[in-house]
């Protein structure tokens, strides 16, 4: 493992001369990536699932707002901030119960995983795996969510609006 490590340090930083690139921590969440992927394949193979030639399109929709909230909440909600403190250390409020926080550069894998968990647009493939595979296998209650996070999405966009409409008619 230690050789593993020393190797991706070399690699590392013939890669980035000038900048720290956590390489072996992409490495690691490249493999649990992978991991998730191969287990709720197998998961749906050995549960005799099946697994739909086209999916429809209301599913695509609804996943994919779905996928935008969850990811967005993950990543940069407030609530959810001790699940990234591991990796992350807060910096400053980003508007709209949202933080913004920086990466721990603790150690590769630390800072690979910080910035994993700190990009909504990272970890939108991650989420939107595991909604594909629990559509597979439990799509009553993966839809179930899925409606529930998308609800919330489409009335963020609302308050936002309203906000928007308020300051508008009110001459801010």
């Amino acid at each position: 493992m230690q050789q593993l490590r020393d190797r991706m340090s070399r690699v590392g930083q013939s890669y980035a001369p000038h900048e720290h690139r956590p390489l072996g921590g992409y490495v690691a969440a490249m493999g649990a990536f992978s991991a998730l992927a191969a287990s709720l394949a197998t998961a749906a193979k050995v549960t005799g699932k099946p697994v739909p030639e086209r999916p429809a399109l209301g599913d695509v929709v609804l996943l994919s707002l779905a996928t935008h909230k969850l990811s967005r909440l993950l990543a940069k909600d407030a609530v959810t901030s001790p699940l990234r403190a591991p990796f992350t250390r807060y910096t400053e409020p980003a508007g709209a119960a949202e933080l913004n926080e920086e990466v721990r550069h603790d150690s590769t894998l630390k800072h690979g995983i910080g910035e994993l968990i700190t990009c909504p647009f990272c970890l939108a493939v991650w989420v939107a795996t595991g909604l594909t595979g629990g559509l597979v296998l439990a799509p009553r209650l993966t839809r179930l969510a899925a409606v529930t996070l998308t609800a919330t999405a489409v009335s963020d966009f609302l308050q936002m609006g309203y906000d928007v409409a308020k300051h508008a008619a009110e001459g801010d």
